[in-house]
């Protein structure tokens, strides 16, 4: 039977005998393309191009300028890491700790007296690429999976298989070695050509190549704060025994769900205290700057920290940039000729540097209030004046930037970057990304408090990334101190509330791809209660229910 597989790149349809798989699809017509494909998407599920066609199809070819190509390549660069480190060493085993300095944090395991460092990975990495090898696809009943990852002490896919409940696994194999992801992979080692493995603190950056430019790695960029938060959390769960979602679901099977979710929450209290007693400590603060990409918590995080910053004897004085935005009549407009409300230069920086030279003074003011409707700056009524234990907390996407608050000494500021710095992974190959956390609260938020569709919300998170990298994560290392707002059990309490949302999302619209992929990933983790969730809690900003008023 011949089927008609339209290709969305080029408009085309072309005839396809049935059971031909992808590769043999972009060999047959586009085959000036086939090693810059990573993967496919399929009636807007992305696919392996390994994939095999049955039915008539859309067929989308992606490469590394997709975020989908991108993490296809990325996964099969982890693979043969792995298979390459246990090459080296039988025994090591690769974890993927932290997404860092434009590439991945990857700690090495049981690695005793045994010497491996990078220079020895990315020989035995190269010799795997130059051979060319095919990654074959195995199904199997997920009890002879277990069996297989016991076999060669793979205990953190074992005990996420045990605690998933599904009746079949699949997995692939590098030659001998076995692994599996839960997006796919390029079809052979080959598809590798530019990558970078160094030495980095205790362990090895894995570096990958920049979208723009294929053929050259991202640029490194230092995140030691970053870093220290990452392996911070990462000790702390090792002594709980709680670094995967294996063990979270274990943890949680068992009856420990409330203490799980008391001492997450308990463990964020005590570091916002301790950021509130090194604001007291200091002395000279006098203006609080936090920042943080979109869904961090920071609203929640700047109410929590304003109370112990008042147990201090501090009094926290509340300032919204969004208030100082110009008239719409004087608001820079983006490339698409909209509004753009993302750029530092949409906020009146004259007024608000006169207004914070004047409280510095011990003059009073008069807050402006921007009114969203008319697009206008108008009086608030708000006449506000700093005496002496009073702390100004000023939360915005460009609060760290140095240019809003040029004007005033660095001895009175203190800067805070708040991210879901997500720690926990579903298994020691297959990181969490921190984005995804975010996302998935922004979903759920959306829904309950904007009503926006998960497809609208994931329709805008690209553009609302790319605001990130601009205004807020070179910022990011320049701060007093850092806030991990993403709590450990919080996946599996999310998880009930946003599976719903995602499948409503329709096959027929591009943010299918990205609701069925989270729905895959979102499959792995058991569902909890989350009744017994603290009304304070930086959760309920996006579950509802908090005590604090938005």
């Amino acid at each position: 039977m011949e089927l008609s597989i339209r290709n969305v790149n080029d408009g085309k349809v072309y005839k396809l005998p049935e059971g031909k798989n992808l590769l043999d699809l972009l060999r047959t017509f586009v085959p000036d393309r086939e090693r810059t494909v990573m993967a496919a998407k399929v009636n807007n599920v992305l696919r392996g191009l390994d994939y095999r066609l049955y039915h008539n199809s859309d067929v989308e070819f992606v490469g590394l300028d997709s975020v989908y190509g991108m993490r296809t390549y990325t996964h099969t660069l982890l693979f043969i890491l792995s298979k390459a480190v246990a090459d080296l060493c039988n025994g090591v085993e690769v974890s993927v700790e932290a997404p860092i300095s434009n590439g991945y944090y990857i700690r090495l395991r049981n690695v005793e007296d045994r010497t491996i460092n990078a220079t020895d990975v990315r020989r035995a990495m190269d010799k795997l690429i130059a051979r060319d090898i095919l990654f074959e696809r195995h199904e199997c009943p997920t009890d002879e999976a277990i069996a297989m990852y016991q076999s060669c002490k793979r205990d953190s896919k074992v005990i996420l298989l045990k605690t998933t409940g599904n009746l079949y696994t699949t997995y692939y194999t590098l030659e001998d070695y076995p692994d599996n992801y839960y997006s796919p992979l390029c079809p052979s080692t080959g598809w590798i050509k530019t990558y970078g493995v160094e030495k980095y603190h205790d362990g090895l950056l894995l570096r990958l190549p920049d979208p723009e430019r294929p053929d050259q790695l991202k640029p490194f960029v230092t995140q030691n704060k970053m870093l220290e938060i990452f392996n911070e959390y990462h000790r702390w769960q090792d002594l709980g025994s709680m670094r995967t979602i294996g063990e979270l679901n274990d943890i949680c099977a068992k009856g420990h769900t409330s203490t799980l979710i008391d001492v997450s929450e308990a463990l964020q209290e005590k570091k916002i205290c301790h950021i509130a007693e090194d604001i007291e400590r200091r002395g000279t603060v006098k203006m609080v700057l936090i920042a943080g990409p979109s869904s961090s918590g920071k609203t929640t995080f700047s109410k929590r920290l304003s109370v112990q910053l008042m147990t201090c004897g501090l009094r926290p004085r509340a300032i919204s940039l969004d208030d100082y935005f110009l008239p719409r009549s004087q608001t820079p407009r983006d490339a698409s000729g909209d509004y753009d409300y993302e750029t530092i230069d949409a906020l009146n920086l004259p007024l608000l540097a006169e207004q914070m030279k004047q409280l510095f003074q011990g003059e009073e003011v008069e807050l402006p209030r921007y009114d969203f409707h008319s697009g206008e700056s108008l009086p608030s009524g708000n006449r506000i004046k700093l005496l002496p234990n009073d702390v100004l907390v000023i939360e915005g996407i460009h609060a760290l930037n140095p240019k809003l608050t040029a004007t005033i000494d660095n001895k009175y500021k203190y800067k805070v970057y708040v991210s879901a710095l997500t720690t926990m992974q579903l298994d020691d190959h297959n990181y969490i990304s921190p984005s995804d956390n975010r996302l998935l609260r922004r979903i759920v938020r959306d829904d309950q408090f904007r009503g926006t569709s998960a497809a609208d919300t994931i329709a805008r998170w690209p553009s609302v990334r790319a605001g990130e990298r601009k205004w807020i994560y070179p910022f990011a290392e320049k701060v007093d101190a850092m806030f991990n707002s993403a709590l450990l059990f919080e996946l599996a309490g999310l998880r009930a509330q946003v599976m719903p949302l995602l499948e409503r999302v329709p096959e027929n619209v591009p943010e299918y791809t990205e609701a069925h992929r989270l729905r895959t990933f979102l499959g792995y983790i058991n569902p909890i209660n989350i009744k017994t969730l603290p009304s304070p809690s930086l959760l309920r900003e996006f579950l509802g229910g908090s005590s604090f008023h938005y």
